[in-house]
């Protein structure tokens, strides 16, 4: 029985089911991996590549390198010196201490440990210096390779003012919008206003939505100039803007590139991004359920014209805003490898780092565009370490007490790069892993979704599985009916979480007890279980061997076959199991009064203190900014929710606070 036909009622309580293999050339090496990569003996690469990057692309980039025969060398903060990628590689080089800055930024201390392991090529992998043309010089000047585009690639799609004129002359659709430097915060309203509200705000140089604001009026420019330079100079070093005319409810469609030194260049079909909160994608799948042949064609088109006429070598991405005409427009072209790139992986076959390293060290491409398929459908979900019930996902730090990926389940890939016990850290990105599922059709891709997320345990820190559970089974979703704007139209007030019905309600509640009354016997096995009356006297059947030290346990509720995850440091819905004596004496006890938030500012996240806008016996007004916390390098305004007057700040530029600590009081 597929996953996606299992009724509705109590698939948050989870469950197992088997599924008949599924045979595609894209799953020709192995189960988890789900792309080919072949490695020829006849073509020779590198014998060593030092991978400048961390976490799941560091391992991602390593697996190829493995296959292909090629001795690996990651570098590392102080921080991450027993993280997986560095066991996974062949040698490991600590570069300087845990900030980005003093690490994997540090071009120096990376050109250091290039020569001192004697590796012949660098693969950048995405963020850090993946983008960065000096790195790419400095490189190129020592007779390195680099794996990816050359420096004037780099350099014209880098910049969002130059490569738009580029995509301009290119004959690429392009969105309307002012094609020079905004300069200041007036300069911005000017040009705002003679674009027409809405407008975007975003750094020339940026990317994965950092220092990109939406302006809808003459004062949300204002406060999107600020934190979009400021957020540009802290992620990039740059704090050039440009402002440009915003599509209202659009589709984000990417196509995937893949061209070489000769002059061959290959469109890899689409990935659909639309699903994601603060300009960053949590929900991407290939291909996209709205585009037709005739579309899909001219898109990939389009962006083979831009990669050729900036003579571009290596796989990259340009992305589209898509109306609901299905009218394009160019956004940008990521001169690298992107985060999603396993989903066009798992269509086409194609292994893309493996085709990165052939292309860096001079081969021609091994495919024309009759060659490339669409094979199947991929999803991928972008497993955070996040508080989705804030703002969909505010950071989350602490450590993996328990961590096991579904990678049991079949056409189920993990690309990760923690482990049981890791940290999850202020310093770097949030992201626990890419939970990648395939199908031959869209709905057993969703269907075994479901299953995997329903099987992933995570124990130790916040996630965001809860969101992405709901995100892929919300009917809007299941029908393709989705663009950019898909979560706060379908959670205008926050995401609250998964509203039980009566059924699963009752179901989740004979579970509970089941569990109880496991407990209280002490023992790892209750067989043919059965409760009373959990709810309104209704009977709900629970059988199964329960094994409490395990975290996911198979029950069958009522003949129908579910998965519980059953967890003490986070859990999709708090039931309590009261002896009869202990719930009357239940209703004498006090109701915890709840903290007056009007009157006080804590930090939602854990983060760096950036700027505090206020001073004790300053009067505010309700929505305006007392302080700034920046975390993960995003820039987290946080403002008064009524008039009064600062009774005393708890709080200075430059420190660093925790979820929960007190920034500002009010009287």
């Amino acid at each position: 029985m597929a996953a996606h036909s299992v009724p509705s009622t109590l698939k948050r309580l989870l469950f197992a089911v088997k599924y008949s293999p599924l045979q595609s050339r894209c799953c020709a090496v192995q189960r988890e991996a789900q792309y080919s990569t072949i490695s020829i003996p006849s073509e020779k690469t590198f014998d060593k590549i030092l991978i400048a990057n961390r976490g799941e692309i560091a391992c991602r980039v390593i697996k190829t390198c493995k296959k292909m025969g090629i001795q690996t060398v990651a570098v590392h903060s102080d921080v991450d010196s027993s993280a997986v990628h560095v066991k996974m590689a062949d040698e490991a080089v600590c570069v300087g201490s845990a900030p980005t800055s003093k690490s994997y930024l540090n071009m120096d201390a990376i050109m250091d440990a290039i020569r001192v392991t004697g590796a012949q090529a660098v693969h950048p992998g995405y963020g850090f210096l993946s983008e960065n043309k000096e790195f790419a010089k400095r490189l190129a000047a020592e007779g390195v390779a680099f794996i990816g585009p050359d420096t004037h690639a780099i350099q014209a799609m880098g910049d969002k003012i130059e490569s738009k004129l580029i995509a301009k002359a290119a004959k690429v659709n392009t969105i309307p919008g002012f094609d020079g430097v905004v300069k200041t915060a007036e300069e911005a309203v000017k040009i705002a206003q003679e674009i027409g509200y809405p407008v975007m705000i975003k750094a020339s140089a940026g990317g994965g939505g950092k220092g990109m604001r939406i302006a809808w009026n003459d004062e949300e420019t204002r406060e999107g100039f600020r934190f979009s330079s400021q957020e540009a100079a802290s992620s990039f070093g740059d704090d050039r803007l440009l402002i440009e005319k915003y599509i209202d409810n659009p589709r984000h469609i990417e196509i995937q590139v893949l061209a070489d030194k000769h002059g061959n260049a290959l469109w890899l079909n689409e990935r659909e991004c639309s699903i994601q909160r603060r300009n960053q994608k949590v929900v991407e799948e290939a291909p996209s359920t709205f585009l037709d042949p005739v579309t899909r064609r001219a898109m990939g088109e389009q962006a083979v014209q831009l990669a050729k006429a900036v003579q571009y070598s290596s796989a990259g991405t340009v992305e589209f805003l898509v109306d609901s005409k299905k009218n394009f427009y160019f956004l940008e072209m990521n001169t690298r490898l992107q985060v999603e790139h396993p989903i066009t992986e798992c269509i086409t076959g194609l292994d893309l780092v493996e085709q990165m390293i052939r292309v860096a060290k001079g081969y021609q491409l091994q495919h024309t565009q009759d060659d490339i398929p669409i094979n199947g459908w991929a999803i991928e979900c972008r497993v955070y370490a996040e508080d989705p019930y804030k703002s969909f996902g505010l950071p989350s730090i602490g450590r993996l007490s328990q961590y096991q990926e579904p990678l049991d389940l079949d056409k189920v890939r993990v690309d990760s790069g923690i482990q049981e016990g890791s940290d999850i850290s202020i310093y770097y990105d949030p992201m626990i892993s890419k939970l990648i599922t395939y199908g031959a059709t869209r709905a057993e891709a969703l269907g075994r979704m479901e299953d995997a997320l329903d099987n992933y345990v995570i124990r130790g820190v916040t996630h965001n599985i809860p969101l992405l559970r709901e995100i892929i089974t919300h009917p809007r979703f299941v029908s393709g009916h989705i663009s950019t704007n898909f979560l706060p139209e379908v959670y205008p007030d926050g995401f609250k979480g998964h509203q039980l019905e009566a059924d699963a309600k009752r179901e989740l509640l004979a579970s509970a007890a089941v569990l109880y009354i496991a407990a209280e016997l002490r023992s790892a096995k209750v067989l043919g279980t059965q409760s009373g009356s959990p709810m309104d006297g209704a009977k709900v059947e629970v059988w199964g061997a329960l094994n409490l030290a395990s975290p996911l346990l198979p029950l069958t509720i009522n003949g129908t076959q579910r998965m519980l995850q059953v967890t003490h440091s986070y859990v999709l819905f708090k039931v309590r199991v009261l002896s009869k004596l202990a719930a009357e004496l239940n209703s004498y006890m006090p109701e915890k009064v709840s903290e007056d938030t009007s009157s006080i500012l804590r930090s939602p996240m854990p983060g760096t203190v950036v700027a505090v806008s206020v001073k004790p016996g300053d009067t505010v007004a309700e929505g305006q900014e007392i302080c700034v916390i920046e975390a993960m390098k995003m820039q987290n305004s946080l403002t008064a929710v009524k008039q009064a007057k600062v009774k005393s700040v708890h709080c200075k530029p430059g420190e660093t606070v925790g979820e929960g600590d007190l920034l500002v009081e009010l009287e």
